[in-house]
């Protein structure tokens, strides 16, 4: 059989540009030719049950479901966070292995612990998910809202405390943040997780705190919501203003992010980048991750790097100023 001149033509200049590509391009290329064609791992350096664990698992169907394979989630604990983040980065970069982690496990574990990664071993896919930041209290707290608790903090310098689930996570930062744009000061008591700090939280041992994860205690009464950290309001709070709406103004920075080895494929990072914004926009997605205090937000790869490096250098230099060291 004679092919066409035309489709000849086209072929041989297709295969000739193919093989014109550096040896590592060519086989990136054959690689994601087939791909996805047995089960991906979604990472998540955290244990299972937890607010990370639940979004990675709800990311993973989802994200399994547009690309037609199966998404296996693997908790990988320890260290905080670091542990199951420094696996990811050294996974073989073939479109098998990702990485579902927050802002705190790549762009603020390298500055506060020695570890061997930073957020330049992975490769962004894309911005998942935004957290609803949330001020909470205790139900009998004399302050009705964020900036009742500043002034009352004026004028007692370091008498009142704030939780937080351990030195450098996000909720201390957040503390820090907010502490020193109000001019106060307030003692920081850190714990080993959410639950223990939202325990003592609700007992009136410590005065406030800075995690969403106290949105389900804010909803039933057991404790009272002082402000909502994000430029909007969070619908499953809708009556709480926002900190912009009480006079303050500050980025609190975090977020979920899907993250390959370097050296992934670039075809591959763009399907499944593409895969996750679809999923990420399915109905229901945004009901279902209101309940942990996230909303769908999206962002391709390349601007996700750029927020990631900008995010990563913003609390090198915040943990820098302010001497934060990680606990032992």
């Amino acid at each position: 059989m004679t092919l066409p001149r035309r489709r000849f033509c086209t072929g041989t200049a297709a295969a000739a540009a193919a093989l014109a590509l550096p040896l590592p391009a060519r086989i990136a290329r054959a690689q994601s030719a087939g791909w996805p064609d047995k089960p991906i791992h979604f990472i998540t350096p955290y244990p299972p049950g937890g607010l990370s664990d639940q979004i990675t698992r709800f990311i993973a169907e989802r994200t399994g479901r547009e690309l037609g394979q199966a998404v296996v989630v693997d908790n990988k604990p320890g260290a905080g966070a670091t542990l199951g983040t420094e696996w990811a980065a050294r996974a073989a970069p073939d479109g098998y292995s990702f990485l579902v982690a927050p802002t705190a496990a790549v762009a603020v574990a390298p500055w506060l612990r020695k570890v061997r990664f930073t957020a330049d071993d992975f490769v962004p896919v894309a911005k998942l998910t935004s957290s609803y930041g949330l001020v909470t209290a205790r139900r009998d707290a004399p302050w009705s809202s964020y900036r009742d608790f500043v002034e009352a903090a004026r004028q007692a310098p370091g008498k009142y405390t704030f939780a937080s689930n351990g030195v450098g996570s996000i909720v201390h930062l957040t503390g820090v943040l907010l502490h020193k744009q109000a001019g106060i000061e307030v003692v920081h008591v850190p714990y080993k997780g959410s639950m223990e700090s939202m325990t003592d939280l609700i007992g009136g041992r410590v005065d406030v705190m800075y995690d969403p994860v106290t949105l389900p205690r804010v909803k039933d009464g057991s404790l009272r919501g002082l402000v909502s950290t994000t430029s909007t309001r969070n619908p499953e709070l809708p009556e709480l203003s926002t900190l912009k709406e009480q006079g303050f103004d500050i980025d609190t920075r975090s977020w979920f992010g899907l993250f390959a080895p370097k050296g992934t494929p670039a075809e591959i990072v763009g399907r499944t980048a593409e895969a996750a914004r679809r999923a990420m926009a399915a109905p229901g997605a945004r009901q279902q991750l209101q309940l942990s205090a996230m909303y769908p937000d999206f962002e391709e790869p390349a601007r996700f790097h750029q927020r990631v490096r900008e995010d990563s250098a913003f609390f090198q230099a915040l943990i820098r100023k302010e001497n934060i060291q990680a606990e032992s």
